[in-house]
């Protein structure tokens, strides 16, 4: 599956579908490319008006980081779904299989590496909305919010795909090492997009 040709109402009926991807984790992913996207977004109205021209250099900055945010973002819908086919096809290997526990544990780190990978990624792209609503144009700040929204979502739905993955796995230190890092970002910057979103939200309020 290549996600970058698909067409918006492709995508969406593959995830509504039976078929096993895309599933959480690429749907996470695509929401925070969406957030990131929005980001990019807010640059474009800001950057050439005189009245940001003091920020313009950091605004571009932001910009180039949300593209590159973006473009990683779309390609782990596609390294999800790769990830994951290996693991469903691991679930049907016979328990007497001898073989069975090493192939189950390395499709499981497989697996939990994307969303892990998309929360890192969708952190990122909070940390942008967080500068954004300092230096964007006020024209589109409702934007930044729901950049931030997106964002916050695609956390929360990583920090999910991770877990399920690591409650799986026999090497526990290896789980409890990925756990800590997606407790930690999800501890930090669910609570960041939510300032975001707030600060924004009182703009209107």
């Amino acid at each position: 599956m290549n996600t970058a040709e698909q067409s918006c109402q492709g995508f969406l009926d593959a995830l509504a579908s039976k078929a096993p991807v895309p599933g959480g984790g690429g749907a996470s992913a695509l929401a925070g490319a969406l957030g990131a996207a929005l980001a990019t977004m807010v640059g474009n109205y800001t950057v050439g008006k005189k009245k940001y021209a003091h920020v313009e250099e950091d605004v571009r900055r932001l910009m180039a980081d949300a593209e590159e945010i973006r473009a990683q973002l779309l390609a782990q819908v596609d390294a999800d779904a790769a990830a994951f086919e290996p693991l469903s096809r691991a679930y049907a290997i016979p328990k007497d299989d001898p073989s069975r526990e090493a192939v189950m544990e390395q499709c499981l780190r497989d697996a939990a590496a994307a969303p892990m990978e998309i929360l890192r990624l969708t952190c990122r792209a909070i940390d942008l909305h967080r500068e954004l609503a300092q230096k964007g144009s006020v024209m589109v700040l409702s934007d930044v919010g729901t950049g931030a929204a997106f964002c916050r979502s695609a956390l929360e739905g990583a920090w999910l795909n991770v877990k399920v993955n690591t409650k799986s796995m026999a090497d526990q230190a290896y789980a409890q090492s990925l756990n800590a890092e997606a407790d930690r970002l999800a501890g930090l910057y669910r609570n960041m997009a939510d300032q975001v979103y707030e600060a924004v939200m009182g703009r209107y309020s």
